[in-house]
């Protein structure tokens, strides 16, 4: 079971951070602001939060490509999204189905008839810090993984964006934000545990409109923990905003349970 194990992680990872990631092909690509020097963290962190999403539910088509160093995967699922609520993703004909709530990770494989069924228990050990559903959210929609609100930062400038870090590096870990002038959305935010050698980065190339809703266009996010190196890469077709949905979701009986260490 160890090796079949260590083969799921990718949608583990996959389900939880990469789930809400969008670009949609037909949208207008926003231009990008020119950064002024002069602003501080305070408004950038004031206009970073007056472009937070505002949406009900979201649907589309979700391309994901995937390597560890080892072996490359490149797969495309259907996404179903109930802000603050739900996030349902499922291969074709149903093969792998996920299924992630404010308090539930769970996904199944017919192909090897196993599931999983817990918590953010398992993605917040391999990053280091506490998650939950808010901050995964906050993160796959180009906000900022910890409310900026809540603390203190100083402002700056990386090349043609904002740079935000915090004036006291956290207990457990390192972190720093690069903003857009154009939307305040992010670039790149990077959580890193120096000691443990541990990093999580995820960069958005560029932002779309779909409605009232900026969404990154292209995305990549790299994870690694000591030696071993995840890289992602995503791509989003045919989303729709607002419309009703279901999200059907039953383990299958008599699967083998998956017991991740």
């Amino acid at each position: 079971m160890k090796g079949r194990t260590t083969l799921w992680r990718p949608w583990l990872l996959l389900g939880i951070l990469t789930t809400l990631l969008l670009s949609c092909k037909s949208a207008s690509l926003l231009t990008v602001g020119e950064v002024d020097a002069k602003l501080t963290a305070k408004t950038i962190i004031k206009n970073h939060y007056r472009s937070q999403a505002d949406f009900k539910t979201l649907s589309g088509r979700m391309k994901i490509e995937y390597s560890d160093g080892e072996s490359a995967h490149s797969f495309s699922v259907s996404l179903r999204m109930e802000k603050d609520k739900a996030i349902w993703i499922s291969a074709p004909l149903g093969v792998v189905k996920a299924f992630i709530t404010p308090t539930r990770v769970s996904f199944y494989n017919k192909l090897q008839n196993e599931y999983f069924d817990g918590d953010f228990s398992y993605l917040s050990g391999f990053l280091g810090t506490d998650l939950n559903f808010e901050k995964v959210q906050n993160l796959l929609l180009g906000q900022a993984l910890f409310d900026l609100r809540d603390g203190k930062y100083n402002a700056g400038v990386h090349g043609d964006t904002y740079e935000l870090k915090p004036r006291q590096d956290l207990d457990l870990f390192k972190i720093f934000y690069l903003i857009e002038p154009g939307n305040f959305k992010l670039s790149t935010q990077q959580l890193s545990q120096p000691q443990k050698k541990r990093l999580l980065e995820i960069r958005y190339k560029d932002y779309q409109q779909k409605g009232k809703l900026l969404i990154p266009n292209e995305i990549g996010i790299t994870a690694i923990d000591t030696n071993k190196r995840n890289i992602i890469a995503l791509a989003y077709r045919n989303v729709e905003l607002d419309r009703p949905l279901n999200f059907p979701y039953e383990i299958p009986k008599g699967y083998d349970e998956i017991v991740l260490k």
